[in-house]
């Protein structure tokens, strides 16, 4: 039966694409841009304000009176509700930028568009986080709250099990969520970018390196890393931290500087290609030639002549490299050999508070605890490619 429904929707939207195309023809005296539509754009168009139409139902069912139709549409309408919270944060931020700075900063943001100023407004706020973690979190991470019970639920209703004082709750032995939460912006995110910092000092270096020597150096170097590439990423990591997990205690070492060693080495290898393909088109430039004959040292020839050439696509591919190593952290977290408690983690976190997703039908503010830490690590994901978007278009020398 419901798929008579969709095949009924399906044919009402086709019939209703047809009749705009034609409306649009006799109402502009068939003008080109009716005349020369497809069919295809048509329907589009008709799905867009089908789709409009209901998202815009569904959201004010989610502001329903009635608590058991306000909770099927509870997420879509907090969704919908961030969507255009971060939409006006972000118009607002790029119009402070336009006339707030310097010379460059507004002219900066004169050409940025509104995905960018997302980006770099979220970007900002973690930044914030991550530094200030100490101060802006009410608790320690690892800190048990006495006198406090554990799993109290997210909301902070006492009918449900929720505590005013604890509007996030608290976890399996009592911690305090909200400041775990803080604290995995620190713990995750600046562990994350410590990493790519290593992967990239260690790609960089030896691509550079092998585009400039090439020979010998470069046939091995070449040959070790499409050994490494050939195999899975994260199963090659995670076999890796499994190994590790039995060493560190013996050793004494914290099993996260293993879990930052292990991926930058995974994630120098396709630095190393990067650097390696772009310092090859630079080293044949006549610029580097008459340093050469100048007698230029080979310090100077990758720190003054190739690196300042290659910054563009290496600063683009920072951002995107960050990305994958912020998720394979939060990945191997939440497989239980990333990030070790007492730190707070968002993958962590996701794994042990996945439990309150089951009071999503009746409470559904206390089921999105886990998502909290889940959206966070999407949200700047989504941040950091929007940022990276901009940076590849405006490194291209393309016009909007």
């Amino acid at each position: 039966m419901i798929w008579l429904w969709i095949a009924l929707a399906l044919a009402g939207m086709a019939a209703l694409a047809w009749g705009f195309r034609f409306a649009g023809q006799l109402a502009t005296s068939n003008a080109p841009k009716f005349r020369d539509m497809p069919f295809g754009v048509a329907y589009g168009y008709i799905l867009g304000a089908v789709a409009l139409v209901w998202l815009t139902w569904a959201y004010f069912q989610g502001r329903s009176p009635e608590p058991e139709i306000a909770n099927k549409f509870f997420f879509l309408r907090i969704a919908i509700e961030g969507f255009i919270f971060f939409a006006v944060a972000a118009w607002l931020f790029r119009l402070f930028g336009r006339y707030v700075g310097t010379a460059w900063s507004r002219k900066l943001f004169r050409a940025m568009p509104l995905t960018a100023s997302f980006g770099i407004l979220v970007i900002l706020i973690y930044a914030v986080f991550a530094i200030f973690a100490g101060a802006i979190a009410p608790y320690g991470q690892e800190q048990i709250i006495p006198g406090v019970a554990a799993n109290i639920i997210p909301g902070g209703d006492p009918a449900l099990g929720g505590n005013p004082d604890f509007l996030f709750g608290t976890d399996q032995i009592g911690r305090d969520i909200l400041s775990r939460l803080i604290y995995g912006a620190q713990n995750t995110v600046g562990i994350a970018f410590a990493t790519t910092l290593l992967a990239f000092l260690l790609g960089g270096t030896f691509g550079f390196l092998a585009a400039t020597l090439g020979g010998w150096l470069d046939q091995i170097l070449s040959r070790m890393v499409d050994v490494l590439m050939a195999i899975p990423s994260l199963i090659f990591a995670l076999l890796l931290m499994t190994i590790a997990s039995v060493w560190a205690p013996e050793l004494g070492i914290p099993l996260t500087v293993f879990m930052v060693v292990i991926i930058a080495v995974i994630d120098s290898t396709r630095v190393y290609r990067l650097a390696r393909a772009v310092g090859q088109n630079i080293v044949v430039m006549d610029y580097i030639e008459a340093a050469k004959l100048r007698g230029e040292g080979l310090g100077y020839l990758i720190f003054k002549e190739i690196l300042p050439n290659a910054t563009a696509p290496l600063l683009a591919e920072f951002g995107l490299r960050f990305c994958f190593v912020f998720l394979t952290i939060a990945a191997l977290s939440f497989l239980g050999v990333g990030i070790q408690p007492p730190l707070a983690d968002w993958g962590t976190m996701v794994r042990d508070l996945s439990g309150f997703v089951n009071y999503a039908q009746f409470a559904p503010l206390a089921a999105t605890t886990p998502l909290l830490a889940a959206g966070a690590i999407a949200l700047l994901t989504v941040a950091v490619n929007f940022v990276v978007d901009w940076m590849l278009h405006r490194s291209s020398g393309l016009k909007e």
